[in-house]
């Protein structure tokens, strides 16, 4: 995560920075905030908007209804301590995305506590949980940077980075085969901003491509498909989403891996959409994302919202005036992603407030819980709830 700017300034360069820097900077600042709400609240915020629906009782089945599936994310520790919890998630979901048991490393969690040291436990346990409830499982993720553990930097080189790379996606997706829907093969492999990436592919700099090249993406594809060749491949990113010079060039840099991997032959099923969405923001373009997505579409390739949340860490205080926010972003950002036919499924990055990551990572200044995901922190629907199955309703 990013440190806000003002923390990362050392004094030294504070003290250099140009007169006319920082009243810009000060300007950018200031107007972000106070009046930032103001302006969310007159875009964002229709009091009398309506959020009723009729039909489904849950979002599994509001979603089977029109050909789709809806699944969330959890931890095994949160299934594992929280019946109530688990079984909220079996009543409301169809899939099942272990948040952290499938990362090389995530938290206390170790999937590789060494190179030749594998530890099953956690995902066994929610595979397990899966199969007892008949939930699908998506396996995140096989390769990405973002979560390698403590011994990689130290034992892999070029010499060994193919082998490296292959053992832990014939170990992992083997002992999986036949048990999982999709696999994200690979995760974020493009630049968080591709404008300033050296790469003219916009690719982001990593050790897999530091010591396998360009070639690293198709390699994980082709050996995540002879391990289980009945799983979903699919290549996950984020910042794809909003009318901006910078996700616009991410999705720029996306369609070009998507076809520099299907002129391959690469073995890529499907595009996974993070879509973690900002509750402030104003500059979505239903228009311009339903492009891209019709684009990724013309390659013959599915697509997946895998990571679905809005976070509420600019919104204003009042909860009610909050929800209706969020829940009218989750309605209308999918009803513009709904309306493409090749989208399948539907994953909320969690499924309560009871449980978000946002709580850590994008806690709000005021100090008040976050309010993301469809149900809050008593496990009971929210207006995000409403807006996702009239979005699901929508669907012809």
């Amino acid at each position: 995560m990013t440190l806000p700017y003002f923390k990362n300034l050392k004094r030294r360069h504070f003290i250099r920075l140009s007169l006319g820097t920082l009243i810009s900077f000060l300007g950018d600042f200031l107007f972000s905030k106070v009046p930032c709400l103001s302006h969310t609240q007159q875009v964002l915020d229709d009091p009398n908007r309506d959020f009723s629906f009729e039909g489904s009782s849950t979002l599994k089945e509001g979603a089977t209804a029109k050909n789709l599936i809806y699944g969330v994310s959890a931890r095994q520790d949160h299934l594992r301590s929280d019946p109530e919890f688990a079984g909220r998630l079996t009543e409301e979901a169809s899939l099942l995305v272990p948040e952290w048991a499938l990362k090389w490393a995530a938290g206390d969690t170790l999937l590789r506590p060494s190179p030749s040291q594998f530890d099953f436990s956690a995902p066994d346990f929610m595979f397990k949980f899966a199969t007892r409830h008949n939930l699908l499982v998506r396996g995140h993720a096989l390769i990405w940077h973002d979560s390698l553990p403590k011994w990689f930097d130290d034992f892999v080189n070029h010499k060994n980075a193919q082998q490296v790379l292959e053992h832990h996606i014939n170990t992992v997706v083997g002992r999986y085969a036949g048990k999982v829907h999709s696999w994200d093969v690979v995760n974020e492999a493009i630049a968080y901003d591709p404008r300033k990436s050296w790469r003219s592919d916009g690719l982001r700099n990593t050790a897999w491509l530091k010591y396998l090249g360009t070639d690293y993406i198709d390699l994980a594809f082709r050996t995540a498909a002879a391990a289980d060749p009945n799983a979903l491949l699919v290549y996950n990113d984020f910042g794809l989403d909003y009318d901006s010079p910078l996700h616009e060039a991410k999705r720029t840099a996306t369609l070009r891996l998507l076809r520099h991997l299907k002129a391959k032959g690469t073995p890529i099923h499907a595009l996974g959409i993070q879509a973690h969405l900002k509750g402030e923001a104003t500059n979505f373009n239903p228009r311009k994302l339903q492009r891209f997505l019709h684009d990724v579409a013309e390659l013959d390739l599915k697509i997946l919202i895998t990571e679905l949340d809005v976070a509420d860490k600019k919104l204003p205080a009042e909860v009610e005036q909050r929800d209706r926010i969020i829940a009218g972003i989750y309605e209308d950002y999918l009803s513009a992603v709904l309306s493409e036919p090749a989208v399948i499924a539907v994953i909320t990055w969690g499924l309560s407030d009871r449980y978000s990551y946002l709580s850590e990572f994008k806690p709000r200044p005021d100090g008040k819980p976050v309010r993301p995901l469809p149900l809050d922190t008593n496990l009971k629907p929210k207006l995000a709830w409403n807006g996702i199955m009239r979005a699901f309703n929508s669907i012809p």
